[in-house]
């Protein structure tokens, strides 16, 4: 067979195999409530069943929705469930009628093909209320440059809803206390918007929720102390909150993600978040919060992810054994705290610790020798502190963090002479800090750091105090000149 002969079937198989473009997937939460639709496909696309058709009203209020968005080239599709439009989902009944329950507008990634909406004139249709079996209502960026609040007649829609995202839409104005009506959701996320005012207490009638977002908006006043006993994640981060973290946070206990930084939230953090015994990760970094450090984050076993950065906790110390049960962290982020005493042995005993933020304290002492035997660490951070000592980190782990390992404006750290931290060095790496003991003599490059001259007193040639890593680049040069003769 000719070569060129070959080129096409490979072709079709590597475009078999490897697929130019990854399919998006919203993923919606199961509700546990009974349907009167028949369980199938949600595809858009009809079952091919004679006399299929979508309900004549529904399909009249997706019209108007679409319109409303600056689609109008909707109106000209004779049947929405059925036209092969991305963006909607219908499932028919026992009648074998479509309905709608699922409508998505905005262009997320490069891989959806959802509606995207006229960002200048686009508006939230009130025939939305007309489609009583929607469970799921996405709008992504789509009055972004026609800011208006949050329509208030969504919480007609509590009947079916489970999904509720308005991202990124420019919203402006408080949360809607209707929205406290929408008591079948799973999904409420209302990120970045300019959203005001307090988080409305009527969101706790919503029990079954498992994801708040309300992050990246501009509300006030204090945490409502909301009780949500399936929730997995929360996140308030990016907002202009004040007060303490509500003691109602415990009974929240299937909870696997907490943002709140970036408030202005203040106090101690409760010692209830020890019932979130499933946490994974958790972020309070640039708030207000006071010491002491909480010792309760030691019932949190399978925490992979703690940051409190940038909260000025009054001189507080960092318990010995407040890490002890962490043996999944990954990783911990406790910079500009105003940290003081010694850094815990503990921590070096955290196998599976891979960042390691602990810069801009007052931290004395000497960096634990347990440090040494953190394998999987790739970033540490201990510049600006009051650390004293040798530094217990060997020429393999100063080679995998290369510059992720910063140790500057540390005047008491130094390096042994003895040991082989100075061999993962190279001309990008400056960690600030020089020999430990300059006056020892034995080694070649302890001499070289006296002066700039060989000392009068030593007796050592001139071939000793070469560095032995040259040797091997003079090796090569050798062999290099051997083959080119």
């Amino acid at each position: 067979m000719a070569p060129n002969i070959l080129v096409l079937p490979l072709l079709l198989a590597f475009m078999c195999f490897f697929p130019f473009a990854r399919p998006f997937t919203v993923i919606m939460s199961d509700s546990g409530v009974p349907s009167a639709l028949v369980d199938g496909p949600q595809t858009g696309f009809s079952m091919n069943k004679d006399g299929a058709r979508t309900d004549v009203h529904e399909q009249e209020a997706v019209y108007d929705i679409m319109r409303a968005t600056g689609n109008d080239w909707a109106t000209d599709i004779p049947d929405v469930c059925r036209g092969r439009w991305h963006g909607i989902e219908c499932l028919p009944d026992k009648n074998n009628i479509y309905h709608v329950v699922s409508l998505s507008f905005g262009a997320l990634s490069d891989d959806t093909a959802f509606p995207t909406c006229d960002p200048t004139k686009s508006y939230v249709s009130p025939s939305i209320t007309k489609l009583p079996h929607l469970k799921t209502l996405f709008f992504y960026r789509c009055f972004k440059y026609n800011p208006q609040p949050i329509p208030t007649f969504l919480g007609r829609l509590g009947p079916s809803l489970q999904t509720l995202v308005l991202r990124e839409n420019g919203h402006v104005g408080p949360i809607p206390t209707e929205l406290g009506n929408l008591t079948l959701l799973r999904v409420l996320d209302l990120h970045k918007n300019n959203l005001n005012g307090s988080i409305p207490f009527s969101l706790g009638k919503i029990t079954g929720l498992k994801s708040l977002d309300l992050s990246s908006n501009k509300l006030t006043n204090s945490i409502p102390g909301l009780s949500f006993p399936i929730l997995n994640i929360l996140d308030l981060s990016q907002n202009l909150l004040v007060g303490s973290i509500p003691t109602s946070l415990g009974t929240c206990q299937p909870l696997i993600k907490i943002d709140f930084s970036h408030n202005r939230l203040t106090g101690s953090i409760p010692d209830s978040i020890n019932n979130l015994k499933d946490l994974m990760f958790i972020d309070l970094s640039y708030n207000h919060f006071s010491g002491p450090f909480p010792k309760s984050l030691r019932s949190l076993t399978c925490l992979q992810t703690l940051i409190l950065k940038g909260n000025p906790m009054g001189s507080t110390t960092i318990p010995n054994d407040v890490f002890d049960g962490m043996k999944g962290l990954m990783i911990l982020i406790l910079s500009s705290m105003n940290l003081h005493g010694q850094v815990p042995e503990s921590l070096g005993k955290l196998p599976n610790l891979r960042v390691l933020h602990l810069d801009g304290n007052h931290l004395n002492g000497t960096i634990p020798l347990t440090f040494k035997d953190l394998k999987n660490l790739s970033e540490l951070r201990l510049n600006d502190n009051r650390l004293t000592g040798s530094v217990p980190f060997g020429r393999e782990m100063v080679w995998r963090m290369r510059r992720k390992l910063m140790l500057n404006n540390n005047s008491g750290l130094c390096y042994d002479s003895n040991s082989d931290f100075e061999d993962g060095l190279d001309a990008s790496t400056d960690f600030g800090i020089g020999l430990c003991d300059t006056t020892r003599s034995g080694s070649a490059r302890t001499v070289l750091h006296l002066s700039n001259s060989m000392p009068m007193t030593t007796n050592v040639s001139y071939a000793a105090a070469v560095p032995v890593r040259l040797f091997p680049s003079a090796l090569c040069m050798l062999l290099v000149l051997i083959l080119l003769l």
